[in-house]
């Protein structure tokens, strides 16, 4: 299935929010018990959570959109890769910030991503322990807070903002490196923010920060939902050089299918 035959933006979106949210009562309802966690073979944590919220997103994407690709964590982690992608395809982290959720820190999200010609268009991101809901496709981004019950309430537009000086700059709560807080302290009197999980973008997305700088490893399903929301939002994300960051890397000479390089996400 090529980009001409997806329906409109406005009803992938729609399937993205129902998925994000089913997946979110899955994940709660493990959050609530003594899961088990597990050590995958890239030494990244997987539970039960993980597994029941993607089992979720890929029945409801599959049933609706027959013919798109979807690329998901924990399929690729069990070596189930698609041979090809084509102009348009989708991107799936079903519990980005797993250690987050171990912790029970809170900062952990579901993300669903349309993947364009190698640009992330539609996105979802959904906290389901902070009960907030953020969206973004082609000229629109909104939040949302969604109820206990999983019902969405109170969405409005949000955008990005012009970068206050000094800027507000947010890190990964678990994954900060060196590089990070030399960038932060090219800076002087900038106020850091530590979140985790796909929340950085949205942060950004939503006017509460200016600069996500990753120097670190992320792979595109961590980041492509959040990063479709921010450039919703009129936010973008770049390399570190300034050049395009792209999705649907494969064949890559010095990393694996689907790994990103460093880059830095801006406000407006």
């Amino acid at each position: 299935m090529t980009t001409a035959h997806l329906p409109s933006d406005e009803t992938i979106l729609a399937l993205f929010e129902d998925l994000a949210l089913a997946a979110g009562r899955a994940i709660m309802a493990v959050y609530a018990t003594d899961f088990d966690t597990r050590t995958k073979a890239d030494a990244s944590p997987v539970t039960e959570a993980d597994r029941a919220a993607e089992a979720i997103i890929l029945e409801g994407l599959r049933a609706a959109l027959p013919g798109v690709v979807c690329v998901a964590e924990e399929e690729v982690a069990d070596g189930k890769v698609p041979a090809a992608l084509g102009s348009a395809f989708i991107l799936v982290d079903p519990l980005d910030g797993t250690k987050e959720f171990v912790g029970r820190k809170g900062d952990f999200t579901v993300n669903i991503a349309l993947v364009r010609d190698g640009v992330p268009s539609v996105g979802a991101v959904y906290a389901p322990a902070r009960n907030v809901l953020y969206t973004g496709r082609p000229g629109e981004a909104t939040i949302a807070e969604v109820t206990p019950e999983g019902v969405v309430v109170g969405r409005r537009p949000m955008a990005a903002r012009r970068a206050a000086s000094p800027p507000r700059i947010v890190a990964s709560r678990s994954h900060r490196t060196p590089e990070t807080d030399a960038f932060i302290d090219g800076h002087p009197g900038a106020e850091t923010v530590s979140v985790g999980s796909s929340l950085k973008f949205c942060l950004l997305a939503n006017g509460e920060a200016d600069l996500y700088p990753r120097f670190g490893r992320t792979m595109e399903w961590d980041t492509a939902a959040g990063d479709a929301v921010l450039r919703a939002a009129g936010g973008s994300t770049s390399l570190v050089d300034g050049g395009a960051f792209v999705y649907g890397k494969r064949d890559q000479a010095d990393d694996v299918d689907f790994a990103n390089p460093w880059f830095i996400a801006r406000g407006a």
